[in-house]
């Protein structure tokens, strides 16, 4: 089980626990066509996002595998909420794990993204002490391809239209780290 000590901070985000006041700022993101263009769903409208947000409010703590932590990503010095980060706990018995983040357009390209990633990951391997941990993308995806790259994640498949998506074949790629790879980077993170 892991139950973050909240809030995890980075330089400069704040991840924590979502809450019902995070409709209006999570609808603000999940509604544009941008957001959702590299995933499984289309835009959200706000009473889907409402109802996406009473699970992520729930999954606040990860009780087991199968299960999903997810957290709200605000920047530290204004509490704006800019993003969306899950933590997936794949097996137990293989100590597998995924890291899954979804931020506002406007907040792309500046890092926040790889630093969440990078807080995922070591609630991961410290948290939960699983040995390995994958993030996947749409191969088009070249923004989130560079946020798992820059977490020291190596590329390790590149599937070739192996899934129909939004009336298209499209190619995954898959990322994963170890921890042993993830200790060893630790000086480059600090």
């Amino acid at each position: 089980m892991l139950k973050p000590d909240y809030p995890v901070r980075t330089p400069r985000l704040v991840l924590r626990p979502f809450t019902p006041d995070d409709l209006d700022a999570l609808y603000d993101f999940h509604r544009l066509p941008e957001v959702a263009r590299y995933l499984y769903h289309e835009p959200r409208n706000r009473a889907e996002v409402s109802v996406l947000l009473q699970g992520k409010i729930a999954a606040s703590v990860l009780p087991a595998d199968g299960k999903a932590l997810c957290l709200a990503a605000e920047l530290a010095g204004t509490g704006q909420l800019v993003g969306d980060c899950t933590l997936f706990w794949l097996s137990q018995i293989h100590q597998q794990g995924e890291i899954g983040f979804i931020f506002h357009p406007a907040f792309q390209g500046r890092g926040l993204a790889s630093e969440a990633a990078g807080a995922m990951l070591r609630l991961g391997f410290e948290g939960l002490g699983l040995h390995r941990i994958i993030g996947r993308c749409d191969g088009r995806n070249q923004a989130s391809a560079g946020v798992m790259e820059r977490n020291g994640m190596r590329r390790e498949a590149h599937l070739i239209e192996n899934e129909f998506v939004k009336g298209e074949w499209t190619d995954e790629l898959i990322y994963a780290i170890l921890r042993r790879e993830w200790e060893a980077s630790a000086p480059a993170r600090d």
